[in-house]
């Protein structure tokens, strides 16, 4: 056998059995159904922005769950963080439309800065 022959044939092998990995592992990722929603987005101004930008990831739990006592800032720097970090696709004025809506609807004024 020639001295490029056996790395060329050890090459191939290896090629051979990435490709019958790649072959075996290549199935459907497995069906999920999501627990049933306990919580729902709370009615008032900018709601609709919020249900259409943000349930599309999460549901309304994962907003209600959240610490009350949290200033404006936390809830921008959410909203921020879920469009630079997460990759959420939502304008300027429909991330600001949200961050307005969740500090009306979810920050207890009496607990701001406690």
């Amino acid at each position: 056998m020639s001295r490029l022959a056996k790395p060329l044939l050890v090459l191939l092998a290896v090629a051979a059995a990435g490709g019958v990995a790649a072959r075996e592992t290549a199935r459907p990722p497995p069906t999920y159904a999501p627990p049933p929603e306990t919580s729902k987005f709370v009615t008032a101004p900018g709601v609709e922005t919020a249900q259409r930008y943000c349930l599309t990831c999460h549901s309304a739990d994962y907003v209600s769950t959240q610490p009350p006592h949290m200033p404006a800032a936390f809830w921008q720097n959410e909203v921020a963080k879920m469009r630079n970090a997460y990759g959420a696709t939502i304008p300027d004025d429909a991330a600001k439309a949200i961050a307005d809506y969740l500090v009306a609807t979810y920050t207890d004024p009496t607990r701001v800065g406690r």
